[in-house]
């Protein structure tokens, strides 16, 4: 048996490079396993993601929106979209490039450029390039000068589902002049329902094979350093229980997880590694993440304020995780981290791999 792959219209937008309003179309990818998998043009952005647990019960697991509006709405969140051309901060919107200084906008209170910049790759309205057997093929090109950027980027975002309830996400990019991308995917996540909330978050596990994290400053802006998660609340290479973890965080000025972890040595592999699992025990659902990336930013949505999500259901701070694979945030400022860059003659590679599986569940541990 193979995927089955549905489309339908998801709603109207506006396209804001053209102002022209658009359809915009839902695809929905279902295996063998009872789990399915929903895209929709805009931000080539995961919609949701249904799976059952141990005990077959099925249950979307990605926070997100039933219409337009709600993107639109709450567009500040990135709920679910692709972040680019540059995922993640860079710092006072600029860097230097061939001798050249590079101005971007500055979408943070004027002071730094994040996740692309005021229409960034979750705001655009993808084409499909190809529907495949496994699930889909999203296309855009982003102009010369937009948000700042050098060189027309020409990008694609592939996503597959299989019998496994694997989620593989697939980014190239390419360009016609010297310019940098650092593509990702802005997916939160509760393995115990997308209306779980902290309650359910808080019974995660979560294990990160990383012994260091990207040092920043109180505005997040990296240091240039690393730092050794050795006897920090950072440290999660044994498997933590989040709700006790998150506890410690209370006294700090960032109240919970937005850290950058530094994964497969630092380096950009050739094939994906498991970099992370996190479990959430009373269902039985487990997410391991496979990348080739060297980074993976895990963030505890500490800036969330109560926004309407969907079926009615509000989501807030401290109710959902984001693994987001990456090259380090602010890379093209400092020249120890993994390059940014990308040439003409170069093609831009990302690959990331969400393995969801069921656990035994031990029934005399958790009281329903």
């Amino acid at each position: 048996m193979s995927i089955t792959v549905e489309e339908k219209n998801f709603g109207l937008a506006t396209n804001p490079l053209t102002e022209a309003r658009q359809m915009v179309r839902c695809y929905t990818l279902k295996n063998t396993k009872g789990m399915s998998v929903s895209l929709i043009q805009l931000g080539a952005t995961i919609q949701s993601i249904s799976l059952p647990d141990g005990s077959k019960k099925v249950e979307d697991v990605c926070l997100g929106f039933d219409d337009i509006a709600g993107y639109v709405t709450n567009k500040a969140a990135y709920i679910g979209g692709t972040l680019g051309r540059v995922a993640n901060r860079v710092a006072n919107g600029g860097f230097t490039m061939d001798d050249t200084t590079v101005d971007l906008t500055r979408n943070v209170e004027d002071q730094f450029h994040l996740h692309g910049g005021f229409v960034g790759f979750d705001s655009v309205i993808w084409e499909v390039e190809q529907k495949t057997p496994q699930g889909v093929v999203f296309r855009h090109e982003s102009p010369h000068g937009h948000e700042g950027y050098p060189g027309t980027l020409r990008c694609l975002v592939t996503y597959r589902l299989d019998n496994e309830n694997r989620l593989f996400i697939s980014y190239e990019a390419t360009t016609d002049r010297p310019t940098i991308v650092n593509l990702s995917s802005h997916v939160y996540l509760n393995l115990a329902g997308h209306n779980a909330g902290p309650k359910g978050l808080a019974e995660h596990t979560v294990e990160i094979a990383s012994s260091e994290i990207v040092a920043t400053d109180d505005m997040q802006i990296p240091t240039g350093q690393l730092t050794l998660v050795d006897n920090t609340v950072f440290d999660l290479r044994s498997p933590v229980v989040l709700g006790e973890r998150l506890k410690q965080f209370e006294d700090r000025p960032i109240k919970g997880f937005d850290n950058c972890y530094v994964v497969n040595g630092g380096q950009l592999l050739r094939s994906t590694v498991k970099v992370a699992k996190i479990v959430h025990p009373p269902s039985g659902r487990a997410l391991e993440v496979w990348t080739d990336q060297p980074g993976m930013q895990f963030y505890t949505a500490n800036n969330i304020s109560k926004m309407a999500g969907k079926k009615g259901f509000h989501y807030v701070k401290h109710g959902s995780f984001c693994v987001q694979t990456e090259k380090f945030p602010d890379a093209v400022n400092h020249q120890k981290f993994p390059s940014i860059n990308l040439n003409p003659n170069e093609t831009y590679r990302h690959e990331v791999v969400y393995w969801f599986k069921i656990e035994k569940i031990c029934r005399c541990c958790y009281k329903k």
